[in-house]
């Protein structure tokens, strides 16, 4: 699939998006999209939505259990925008910041900007890429499609949840996806369809190429 990501225009670099829900497994294909791409010569940046959080009491501001809440107050666009996907567009100054804030710490992160290297391809994983807010700031899209009940029981296994999407402790994730779903359809808008239900052997499923 690296051989589709389009080819930069002069020193600009292509943001390729890699979206999917929770469990989806977006991040190992985001990574191994990245190596393929650099097996091709091509130079590589990688960055994740996880990276610009908004801080805690803004994320939970309509408490710790709402779909709401987890679909509008999650992350930052504003500066994941600003600092990382606008400076890496067309005309850009390549100049972004790979991260803004700490999950862990709830530290907003500043620090120095990171340069990409002229042409390159930035890979960048995350939920919700086809919402309004981020509507033209990627170039090449990827949708990773897996059921619920695949994806939670993914997240059983790594985050300790409970397997079955219909758990009330899961209504805050499923729900909030349910209404990205309904409002974006992101499959549709992707260049890009990859089912991921079987980790080993993602399948191309459908591309907006042909």
């Amino acid at each position: 699939m690296a051989s589709l990501v389009p080819q930069p225009v002069g020193d600009d670099c292509v943001r390729v998006g890699v979206d999917g829900v929770d469990g989806a497994g977006k991040t190992v294909f985001a990574a191994e999209l990245a190596g393929a791409l650099r097996d091709l010569g091509r130079p590589v940046v990688e960055l994740s939505v996880d990276g610009w959080h908004r801080v805690r009491a803004e994320r939970y501001r309509r408490g710790r259990t709402s779909p709401e809440g987890f679909w509008l107050d999650s992350f930052d666009y504003h500066r994941l925008l600003a600092e990382a996907l606008v400076p890496l567009g067309r005309n850009g100054s390549r100049q972004y910041r790979p991260a803004g804030h700490d999950v862990v710490t709830d530290e907003v992160l500043q620090g120095p900007l990171h340069v990409a290297p002229a042409g390159a391809v930035a890979v960048v994983d995350g939920l919700f890429l086809h919402r309004d807010e981020l509507e033209g700031a990627f170039d090449f899209t990827i949708f990773v499609e897996v059921p619920f009940e695949v994806s939670a029981a993914r997240m059983a296994v790594r985050d300790g949840s409970p397997p079955d999407p219909a758990h009330p402790e899961l209504r805050r994730y499923v729900e909030a996806q349910r209404t990205y779903f309904a409002q974006r359809s992101p499959w549709e808008r992707a260049d890009l369809v990859v089912d991921n239900s079987d980790l080993e052997h993602p399948v191309l499923v459908e591309s907006a190429l042909d």
